[in-house]
């Protein structure tokens, strides 16, 4: 499952969706089993999300027993992560099954004892083994010209790279060993491909983990590549926010002058310029033990860079 380019937003639907986590029996008279059961049961799980944190959670649904939650997960380097958990009718006695945008799932250890903030805690113990992966991979977008995906997720593990000349070499990268020699296929006119490749078979011996994966790749095919192509963003060009991953919020009354607007925020250093809706962001510091408020404005760090930003606390 590839949720993180999902274009929906957790404030829209935080209030209604959660609704069920508060309901009681009503009327009068003692309730049904069936109902009683899954009165406790809501319970249950409410006091689970508890322990994990409510800042945590962007959006909770749920359908004959069987719930789904999503929460927001940061790894070391400060990379936003969503992990879907969908909690079966028969939980705890039955795991919940996760969907995430990695690479590879991890197996759950799972007992009747265990609770959802242990789910938590074996998926960022797999993010933390995917750290190297994700920081070759972002090396690689730098400093190549990738021409496929233009928008990578954390998942994809296939870049097509530019070599000029309509030239392109497609990669994959191990994401067990992301510093290892990749599988690659060569496409483009054979003229120029026949050098590339009697290069890439000669060399391939010379790929080094103790390099970097572009100097690497450079060695082996010893040519020197083409460089990323600059991109100016013109200021009309709408950009995703990199809190909820949409373009703009959705249209509802309860986001009042904010509904429907386009990321109105922007990181200010120039390295990541990452865009956000001010709501989004607000809410995110919010959920940050070291946000801190002076007056009507929240100072915190961007979630992609740590560079400081301020957003105002409300929208007046």
């Amino acid at each position: 499952l590839s949720s993180h380019g999902a274009t929906r937003h957790p404030l829209s639907r935080r209030r209604s969706s959660l609704a069920p986590f508060a309901g009681r029996p009503g009327g009068s008279g003692a309730a049904a089993p069936a109902q009683t059961a899954r009165v406790l049961q809501l319970r249950v799980r409410a006091a689970q999300i508890e322990e994990v944190g409510w800042g945590q959670l962007v959006s909770a649904t749920g359908d004959d027993g069987v719930s789904c939650l999503t929460f927001r997960v940061m790894d070391e380097q400060r990379r936003h992560h969503l992990l879907e958990i969908t909690l079966p009718m028969n939980y705890p006695a039955c795991p919940p099954s996760i969907a995430a945008d990695v690479p590879y799932l991890p197996k759950l250890q799972w007992s009747e004892s265990s609770r959802l903030k242990d789910v938590l805690c074996q998926f960022q113990e797999h993010l933390k083994v995917l750290q190297d992966y994700w920081s070759t991979m972002d090396g690689i977008d730098k400093a190549l010209w990738v021409v496929d995906p233009t928008k990578p997720t954390y998942a994809m593990s296939h870049h097509r790279i530019a070599l000029g000349d309509d030239c392109y070499i497609l990669l994959h990268v191990d994401t067990h060993k992301p510093n290892s020699l990749p599988e690659c296929r060569f496409l483009g006119t054979d003229g120029k491909l026949e050098r590339l490749i009697k290069n890439w078979r000669k060399n391939r011996k010379r790929w080094s983990a103790d390099r970097k994966f572009h100097e690497n790749l450079a060695t082996v095919l010893d040519f020197a590549l083409p460089q990323p192509p600059s991109v100016s963003i013109k200021d009309d060009q709408q950009a995703d926010c990199g809190i909820c991953y949409a373009t703009h919020l959705p249209v509802d009354d309860e986001l009042g002058t904010q509904s429907g607007c386009a990321a109105d925020y922007k990181c200010e250093n120039p390295s990541c310029s990452r865009a956000f809706h001010s709501v989004c962001l607000r809410d995110w510091l919010r959920t940050i033990t070291t946000t801190r408020q002076s007056f009507d404005v929240l100072f915190g760090n961007c979630p992609y860079c740590s560079e400081p930003v301020a957003v105002k606390s409300t929208d007046s």
